[in-house]
């Protein structure tokens, strides 16, 4: 039977080597049911005791899986907020409080809308305070956290540049409510909200790094490899105002909740075997050779016993050596692990499922090529339209071409006329930032379409064999998603009964900024759960997003790209027209997802092959499904 995703938390791993205290989850969904769970208990004791509970909240995606739990705790279990006063970290200046950018509307729509804490005891700061008023306006703020008594428990998110609400680097220790000046890599994180980097504000109003340190208790909480490097600093680094997380090391009540990418640079996780006693798995004892194959920078088949011991290895060698064999078994699970024909020998059916329309060639285009080549029956499923990523100016050229396609062959109807005017109008009209009209958002998601159907061609699928899903969860416009429902499972679930696929391949990172990538793989997870019941059993294999690769130690099975089938690749990305030169939400990685693709490929194979594995021009790399992502 198909393992399901877990609906209770795992246990959470209590790292070791870390300044701080510091709790690793297997995924986002049991750090946000730990964290709830915490502010749950803190309310019921202190409702217990007659007290009221006062706490600081942050903003963004990374907390909007805890308060979803506390809705849920409040609706389900009775958990009663009303003697809850709330002190939220920090609101963009200047913002108008009903824009969808704003915090004070974040806070309604996620969180305050659904429980029932009284509006006399939640504070914001205001993004309409006037200038000259800015400073008093905070002073004020601060005392109001005094006559509460101080925050009991605050919660945290942090931002790639270490900032903790929008104390950015440089922030003193003992700095309190202000205004502040957004970082460069803050603004440009923020972009995708914004529709645009040039729309995000240049300045907030901010809770100090002292009126945080302030609180009886902390939280931090980090989630997707993103944020792997600066947590890394954060909590086994040196305390330093360019790290304004680091301050949290200062502070006896606080904590690190991470998810495993969050967690991935950290000492217990990258080497363990440095930290303490580690059971000797073959998935750790590849994970081991493979990290001291490139710190010693020998092959594979090449390392030597001293090697082993002048790398606290010694352990592994006494429990699962001698040496020999240890080098032998690592070096032929990975060479093993390549594979020419990933879709076997005989013919059979295969999904690809694509998250946004051009997740497909980027990410394993390669191997998509391969397996169509090879005379499998391909399908690809689009599951969102990937709307919100056009650019008006794109929007508008096609627009143009549609206009000027009709007069030249005197097909214009007043119909045609008025709608071009209406959606000229939809996006004049609209300000910085804002969403789309329904009709505009209907022209961007053609656009995806189209250039989704000419990139599949490329690499060898027939329009067909292509399935645009529009799963509900995507349709909002705006780079917040709704929850996933039993309407985006069922569509998925559909789908497999009617192909009853042998294979499929799904997108399975963390590192995709807006969510769209795992909540796509849960609506598969849900659905395979589901008809795995009426016997549809296939193969699943987990690629990565545009982001990031699998790492060596990750890979259980890596396809080998010919020259050939890499420039087929690259042109079937060049397809997607939109997302070319400049994409509208480009991540963390500001090339071209053409160039990213190439050179991504083309280091996995140059690592192999530095492993003393067989060379190829490039390797895309899977990780074969176990039940949990």
């Amino acid at each position: 039977m198909l393992k399901t995703l877990s609906s209770d938390p795992e246990v959470p791993q209590h790292l070791r080597h870390t300044k701080v205290p510091t709790l690793a989850f297997k995924n986002a969904r049991d750090v946000a049911r730990y964290v709830a769970g915490v502010v749950e208990k803190l309310i019921r004791a202190n409702d217990a005791a007659g007290k009221q509970t006062v706490l600081g909240l942050p903003t963004g995606s990374t907390p909007t899986g805890v308060y979803r739990e506390l809705i849920r705790i409040h609706r389900e279990e009775g958990l009663d907020l009303s003697r809850v006063v709330t002190f939220n970290l920090d609101e963009y200046w200047p913002m108008d409080p009903a824009s969808i950018h704003s915090y004070h509307r974040f806070m309604r729509e996620n969180f305050f809308d659904h429980v029932n804490i009284r509006p006399e005891n939640i504070h914001i700061p205001s993004g309409t305070v006037r200038r000259r008023e800015v400073e008093a306006f905070c002073e004020n703020y601060e005392r109001q956290i005094e006559e509460a008594g101080g925050i009991d428990l605050q919660l945290l998110g942090v931002g790639r540049s270490g900032h903790v609400g929008f104390n950015e680097p440089g922030s003193y220790r003992n700095s309190l409510t202000r205004l502040v000046t957004l970082d460069p890599v803050t603004r440009r994180d923020a972009s995708g909200s914004f529709f645009g980097e040039e729309n995000v504000p240049h300045l907030a109003i901010t809770m100090g790094v002292g009126t945080i340190l302030a609180a009886k208790r902390v939280i931090v909480l980090a989630l997707g490899e993103h944020k792997a490097a600066v947590v890394r600093r954060a909590v086994e680094g040196e305390v330093t105002e360019e790290v304004p997380a680091s301050f949290l090391q200062t502070h006896p009540g606080a904590v690190f909740a991470l998810d495993e990418a969050a967690a991935a640079d950290l000492t217990a996780f990258m080497r363990p075997w440095r930290v303490g006693p580690v059971d000797w798995t073959p998935q750790m004892e590849k994970r081991a050779v493979i990290w001291l194959s490139q710190k010693v920078n020998k092959p594979l088949l090449k390392l030597e016993a001293r090697d082993f011991q002048e790398h606290q290895l010694y352990e592994l060698v006494r429990e699962s050596g001698p040496t020999e064999a240890i080098r032998q078994r690592v070096f032929e699970g990975l060479l093993s692990g390549i594979c020419t024909r990933p879709g076997g020998e005989a013919r059979q059916t295969i999904i690809v499922f694509s998250p946004h329309p051009d997740d497909d060639v980027i990410s394993m285009g390669g191997t998509l090529i391969t397996l169509a080549d090879q005379g499998h029956d391909v399908h690809i499923a689009y599951m969102t339209s990937g709307n919100i990523a056009v650019f008006d100016h794109d929007a508008l050229r096609h627009i143009e071409f549609v206009r000027e396609f009709l007069d030249i062959f005197k097909l214009n109807t007043q119909r045609t006329a008025e709608l071009d005017s209406k959606l000229r109008r939809d996006m004049d009209t609209k300000g910085p930032g804002d969403p789309d009209s329904g009709d505009v958002l209907s022209v961007k998601a053609l656009i995806r379409q189209t250039e989704a159907i000419a990139g599949a061609k490329t690499a060898g699928v027939p329009p067909e064999k292509l399935r645009f899903l529009n799963m509900p969860f995507y349709r909002t416009g705006q780079v917040a998603k709704r929850e996933l429902s039993e309407e985006d499972v069922r569509i998925v679930a559909d789908l497999l009964r009617e192909l009853k696929p042998g294979q499929i391949y799904v997108a399975g990172d963390l590192s995709d900024p807006h969510g769209t990538h795992r909540m796509c793989a849960e609506a598969i997870i849900r659905a395979l759960a589901v008809v795995d019941e009426e016997g549809v059993r296939p193969e699943v294999w987990l690629y990565r997003g545009a982001w990031q690769e699998y790492e060596p130690h990750e890979i259980e099975r890596a396809v080998p790209l010919s020259p050939e089938v890499m420039l087929r690749k690259k042109l079937a990305i060049f397809k997607h027209e939109s997302q070319k030169d400049r994409a509208l939400y480009p991540g963390h990685d500001e090339r071209e997802f053409w160039v990213r693709a190439e050179e991504r490929t083309k280091h996995t194979a140059r690592v192999y092959n530095e492993l003393g594995l067989p060379e190829y021009y490039g390797l895309e790399g899977f990780v074969q499904f176990s039940g949990q992502l």
